[in-house]
């Protein structure tokens, strides 16, 4: 049994972590603001972490020495000198949920590694988690080991279907669907895809806890299946029951209107030998049995 706390713990990751630890027999705690109800067998803890001293606080407070910290909600450089200060002599182990948005799309290589020719320099979101990133490669993070993970794009029932703009975590995904009315899919849908459902990415993530070959190394984390993102529509509108129609979107004019699409506007295909290699617990979960997974646990969530 491992003690593991979780910075966040009520979120579409941080809750499949949470569910996962305690299903292997782990003690868990989880760190949020109180706002939503525990998960069963979690031992909640109340900060936000943004209010000074309150994450602090509560930290000093439990007098804990633990096995795996995971920071499921750090996103600006800040955050990740916070875990830095109150976990390099309190955790044996760290893991930070970074993003595959970190490569620029302009230089992505097909399948992507680690290691890029290029990092996201400009936009928000890529930017700050590269950011983050080089906080623990840079830092002075004591007897704290670290790791990094970047998964694609995350799906599974407690989060919205989608997984290009104009349709990316549509709440209205189901009806349009089952009205018949066209998913409008840039560049037709044919960029290719490597999802990964919550629940895989949980056991990924826990995998780390106790395994040494995961020191300060970092891990792409995807799906099994390389589909095009056409096809993750495809297998929604199957599992409902009804055909898929689609109205491509020229790839150029939407990035010249949105030019921060445009990490969604290339294939996101990864390397994971590394993962692997290092012991960790690789996603397993076929494409369509997660998505059915995912499409039958919304339909549940609105009855």
């Amino acid at each position: 049994m491992k003690n593991i706390l979780l910075i966040g713990g009520s979120g579409h990751v941080s809750g499949a972590i949470a569910r996962a630890g305690v299903a292997l027999g782990h003690a868990v705690w989880t760190v949020t603001r109180g706002q939503r109800p525990l998960l069963p067998g979690v031992q909640g803890l109340v900060a936000d972490r943004h209010v000074a001293g309150a994450l602090e606080a509560v930290i000093a407070a439990t007098d804990m020495r633990w096995d795996l910290v995971v920071d499921c909600i750090g996103f600006d450089v800040p955050d990740l000198r916070q875990d830095i200060r109150l976990f390099r002599d309190r955790a044996a182990q760290f893991v930070f949920i970074s993003t595959d948005f970190v490569y620029d799309p302009v230089y992505r290589r097909y399948p992507q590694p680690e290691e890029a020719e290029q990092w996201e320099t400009v936009l928000g979101y890529g930017r700050n988690k590269r950011r983050c990133e080089m906080e623990l490669l840079d830092g002075d993070t004591g007897a704290m080991a670290w790791t990094i993970v970047r998964p694609c794009h995350i799906y599974g029932p407690t989060s919205e279907l989608g997984c290009l703009p104009l349709h990316g975590r549509d709440p209205g995904l189901i009806e349009t669907l089952r009205a018949g009315r066209p998913v409008r899919l840039v560049g037709g849908g044919y960029f290719l895809q490597q999802p990964v459902l919550a629940d895989d990415l949980a056991l990924t993530i826990l995998s780390v806890a106790g395994q040494a070959k995961a020191h300060q190394q970092i891990f792409n984390v995807a799906g099994p299946d390389i589909i095009e993102s056409r096809r993750y529509y495809q297998l929604i509108a199957e599992t409902l029951g009804v055909a898929l129609q689609v109205e491509e979107v020229p790839v150029d004019a939407y990035l010249n209107e949105h030019p921060d699409a445009a990490p969604f506007m290339c294939h996101r295909i990864y390397d994971l030998r590394k993962l692997t290699a290092c012991g960790l617990t690789p996603p397993a979960t076929p494409i369509d049995v997660g998505l059915r997974r995912h499409v039958e646990g919304l339909l549940l969530r609105t009855r």
